[in-house]
């Protein structure tokens, strides 16, 4: 693989106050330079990888990314453990298709309700988004068949469903519908993951 300037864009922070997501842009890639980075990578957790028709995207996450979608996450099992509702989590499982084109590497994503043998794909995808450009990630899940993708950017919290015609919001998630969306944005502003968790277990309890 041969990077050019012209096939080379960067993503860096707005300030330089405050670390944030790296993102490097190739274009022209193809799904051999894809699938030779994630053999030159291994089993490391960055660069993140995302291939969609030829654009790959390397990714960096900042300690503060990464602090979010930990967060998050615990959230999200303690809710469905305090709502008795079983969930399996995959993490950053690595979805890729070659006769689509695309490959992601979602922040988290998860299966609802108890496995039935193996799985093809998480019921939903978690993406934080601390930094603008790089990827249409809505546009490589389509066409992974993704049916649920959530994005955490502070402080929201969304969820867009897969339908005929792509993705549309949605005001509740289709696999966790009594997901108190409220209390889990309030909880992401606690002092410590901990306390995070402690206070929505608390306000379930109650």
């Amino acid at each position: 693989m041969v990077v050019t300037a012209e096939a080379l864009s960067i993503t860096a922070p707005a300030t330089r106050s405050e670390p944030d997501d790296q993102r490097v842009l190739l274009r022209g890639t193809t799904w051999s330079d894809y699938e030779r980075l994630q053999h030159l990578r291994g089993e490391g957790a960055v660069p993140r990888l995302t291939y969609l028709d030829g654009e790959l995207e390397l990714m960096t996450p900042s300690v503060y990314h990464e602090g979010d979608k930990k967060r998050l996450a615990r959230l999200i099992e303690a809710w469905a453990e305090e709502a008795d509702i079983p969930l399996e989590g995959f993490g950053s499982w690595t979805l890729k298709a070659e006769a689509k084109r695309r490959g992601a590497e979602p922040d988290e994503c998860y299966v609802a309700g108890p496995l039935d043998g193996e799985p093809y794909l998480p019921h939903f995808a978690i993406e934080v988004v601390r930094t603008r450009g790089g990827i249409d990630k809505l546009e490589v899940y389509r066409g992974l068949g993704v049916p649920e993708v959530w994005f955490w950017q502070r402080p929201r919290l969304t969820f867009h469903a897969l339908g005929d015609n792509g993705y549309q919001g949605i005001d509740r998630s289709r696999f966790l519908p009594t997901l108190d969306l409220e209390l889990i944005v309030a909880c992401m502003d606690a002092a410590t993951q901990t306390e995070a968790v402690r206070r929505l277990r608390r306000a379930m309890r109650s």
